[in-house]
């Protein structure tokens, strides 16, 4: 029991409580272990594995887990942290980005080992009734405790009411699923404990919390998110996915591997002893990179995204560190020395001209001979001019 209470402890920011977590190990039966994830975007990145991770310990231990598509209470939108209402999502939309979820999420969890689930299957069935029932259990003055809500109502922010049944909701679906524990991220620390309450009210044995950290971004500063354009897609180019793990801070670094990798915590600490030591971190961040590739694509992808970064980076085509920028456009594509110019890599569309003619302009490594050359909508591409400017840019 103390070594799986360790494997569960590791990465996780909370346990409410971890008495109540020991007793149900200590129990002998398989957990119902459940995370709920609002299908509000296209698809996942390494900021949502740091919850599946969490699950995917579980299951080492031989528990169950829930993976619960909030396709219901994503049509109301989660008011965790925001400081003014989220807008509804279009259930179509919803939809669609459910199915991305079902295919990405067994690239950690296993599926002989988890049960998929919408909590449509019980809130549309849930009524004006039941709903009615279901806030009878829950009052305003606890909802106002929570901090987000808290700093709306005082500033005279407007606060839908639709908004206070988000986490009456989620709390509910912990009683349908009968749930032994409930995951989350920080942010989502108070709707868990909803769910607690409410099993009490139900009769039901409450729910152990458990929160997991905040992954940062690329940024090093921001909560990971599309929005920030701070994220990597656990779908992303196993080429692409290496270069932008390679690209993080030192410190980073190590969060990332604390969050994100299964090498045990006695391997990370030798790790750190040898940076302390003089060892290169570029070479410790290509063992986190490895890993992470070969998890989201193929055993030996890592090692292959490894050889060709080595042979761009590390033989002096290009340096290592090379800067990043996003370019919005609103047709198709760009000319290319439209595009060099608009990212001020050169003075004028007449010089990118010339030094393509040149021979001047490279895109990854490819000498560039078409000064005609269109540049398409959504690619990423590393440019080089002449012999010492390198910008990755996205369009």
């Amino acid at each position: 029991m103390k070594e799986a209470l360790k494997l569960i402890k590791r990465g996780t920011d909370e346990i409410l409580t971890e008495a109540d977590l020991k007793k149900k190990l200590d129990s002998g039966k398989q957990l119902v272990v459940k995370a709920g994830f609002d299908p509000t975007a296209p698809d996942l990145h390494l900021g949502h594995t740091v919850l599946l991770n969490k699950l995917r310990h579980f299951q080492e231990l031989g528990h169950k887990v829930i993976f619960l598509i909030g396709d219901f209470t994503g049509q109301i939108g989660d008011p965790s942290g925001k400081n003014k209402t989220r807008p509804t999502l279009d259930a179509k939309e919803l939809a669609e980005n459910s199915k991305t979820y079902q295919k990405q999420v067994f690239k950690i969890l296993k599926k002989e080992l988890t049960e998929v689930r919408f909590n449509s299957e019980w809130c549309n069935d849930l009524g004006a009734s039941g709903l009615i029932q279901l806030a009878s259990k829950y009052n305003v003055a606890r909802m106002l405790e929570r901090d987000d809500f808290n700093k709306r109502y005082n500033a005279n922010q407007s606060i839908a009411v639709h908004e206070f049944l988000y986490p009456l909701i989620q709390g509910y679906d912990s009683v349908v699923l009968e749930a032994d524990v409930e995951c989350g991220g920080t942010d989502q620390k108070f709707n868990l404990l909803v769910g607690r309450e409410l099993q009490r009210s139900y009769d039901q044995d409450p729910q152990v919390v458990l929160t997991v950290p905040i992954l940062e971004g690329l940024d090093g500063t921001n909560k990971m998110s599309k929005s920030l354009n701070n994220y990597i897609g656990v779908d992303e180019a196993p080429d692409e996915m290496f270069g932008k793990i390679m690209s993080i801070s030192d410190d980073l670094m190590w969060r990332w591997f604390e969050l994100l990798s299964f090498i045990s915590e006695k391997e990370i600490a030798s790790l750190k002893n040898e940076m302390d030591a003089g060892k290169n971190p570029r070479d410790i961040k290509f063992i986190l990179a490895e890993e992470l590739v070969n998890r989201f694509h193929a055993d030996g992808d890592g090692e292959a995204c490894k050889e060709a970064f080595l042979q761009r980076f590390q033989k002096g085509l290009m340096p290592e560190d090379i800067p990043g920028i996003s370019i919005d456009i609103d047709c198709d594509s760009i000319p290319l020395v439209n595009l060099l110019k608009n990212t001020e890599m050169v003075a004028s569309t007449s010089e990118a001209a010339r030094l393509i003619k040149q021979g001047g302009v490279k895109i990854d490594s490819k000498k560039v001979e078409d000064p005609k050359l269109e540049i398409k909508k959504g690619s990423e591409a590393i440019y080089q001019v002449g012999k010492r400017k390198f910008l990755k840019i996205k369009v």
